[in-house]
């Protein structure tokens, strides 16, 4: 849940955002944190970034940071004693979707007692007054309007965090902010709602780099490294093709490209080592998988006829058994529709070997058109259904019901 609070001081524009960070104001504050009874030699550092994955369908999101707050009890409220918080002064305003391919923002540090941390707080601004766009978004081809946003609480919103701060040494994290799973449509009305969903991740040097063709270099291609189907981290190619996905922890990852009318293209294996950036290399021009004809997935998730706030995810299961999401993202918040446009052509897979050695693909034709899809409320209870076979140019209806 999320505290929203007047709006105080100047809105700042994206290009002075990071230089801004640099001069807010940063406070340690509360019976625990930074207060002067306690002994410098005990203290630590937490230090914070901000980063975000692609928003589905948006040009621009923007939010408005005021205050970050943590707390070593997961359980205290939002007036015990013990917190400590990095305060902006004024409130920083910036666009999400500026924040990919490794590109950070810093929000800022404090002292913190040695200790192990397990509850973080973030409170936005509130959109109203002088600042009616404090939080807002600009749909692709439309204009921009103000996201309309949770109930207004004392406790801002809450992140179940495992931080731990030593003492004299930095602790260094970075809140992954996730704006496509954020932006909910409310129906048919032209407004969304801001339902944050946020993941604080320690700040790695780790990640995996490539590029696409220069025909992908567009918004509307997304690459994610995921594990089991679970997506860990995304992002879109610049305008020349390069993607950067960072920081990730260190593991094995499928890497998965999804592009308007082509097939989906999978890595299967990336090796990601501690402090390595991987490189994924396809050759001079970049990956480029081939074009394939799309069907339609869609139905609506509800409880009779009320709609359920819930995320809906469409996935696809390999030859070789790996499990991959091809799409996902928050049912309609007034009708709780869905609706995705997949492709029905054969994936295009290949093992990862190490650069320079060169990737090579070949169609998965067993699992060409086959998806399952899976619903999730906000009380973490989950609907599965198929798989089910897609054709080109089909519709597919499937109704999850949650009692």
């Amino acid at each position: 849940m999320l505290k929203f609070l007047p709006l105080q001081g100047r809105r700042i524009g994206v290009p002075a955002f990071l230089g801004a960070m640099a001069l807010s104001v940063l406070t340690a504050c509360g019976g625990g944190g930074g207060s002067s009874g306690t002994p410098v030699s005990n203290n630590g550092t937490l230090q914070l970034a901000l980063t975000d994955a692609p928003a589905c369908g948006f040009d621009k999101v923007f939010v408005t940071l005021q205050k970050v707050r943590v707390h070593q009890s997961s359980t205290a409220a939002d007036t015990d004693a013990g917190w400590s918080e990095i305060s902006l002064n004024p409130a920083l305003r910036v666009d999400l979707l500026t924040l990919r391919n490794g590109v950070l923002a810093t929000i800022g540090s404090t002292p913190l007692p040695a200790g192990r941390y397990t509850q973080m707080r973030l409170l936005l601004a509130s959109n109203g007054g002088s600042t009616p766009l404090a939080n807002s978004v600009v749909p692709t081809g439309g204009a921009e309007v103000g996201l309309t946003t949770p109930s207004a609480t004392q406790s801002g919103l809450k992140l179940n965090v495992d931080i731990t701060v030593k003492a004299s040494e930095l602790a260094d994290f970075v809140l992954d902010f996730d704006a496509c799973k954020s932006i909910v449509s409310a129906g048919n009305s032209g407004q969304f709602l801001l339902k944050p969903v946020v993941s604080v991740v320690p700040r790695l040097v780790s990640g995996v780099r490539g590029s696409v063709d220069n025909s992908l270099a567009a918004g509307t291609t997304l690459v994610a490294l995921q594990q089991g189907g679970v997506v860990v981290k995304t992002t879109t190619p610049d305008s020349t093709g390069m993607y950067l996905l960072q920081p990730v922890a260190p593991g094995s990852y499928d890497l998965v490209v999804s592009a308007p009318g082509r097939a989906t293209a999978v890595v299967t294996g990336v090796s990601v080592a501690s402090s390595t950036v991987t490189s994924i290399a396809t050759g001079t021009s970049g990956l480029n998988p081939p074009a394939s004809a799309s069907g339609l997935l869609v139905g609506t998730v509800a409880t009779g006829s009320v709609p359920v706030d819930a995320a809906v995810q469409v996935t696809q299961t390999l030859s070789m058994g790996h499990s991959i999401t091809v799409a996902q993202g928050g049912a309609n918040a007034s009708t709780g529709a869905y609706a995705y446009t997949v492709p029905v052509g054969a994936p295009w897979v290949a093992a990862y070997v190490a650069a320079p050695t060169v990737l090579s693909f070949s169609a998965d034709t067993a699992a060409a058109g086959r998806y399952s899809l899976g619903a999730v409320n906000a009380g973490g209870t989950a609907k599965n259904a198929g798989p089910f076979l897609l054709g080109a140019g089909a519709s597919l209806s499937t109704n999850f019901s949650f009692p």
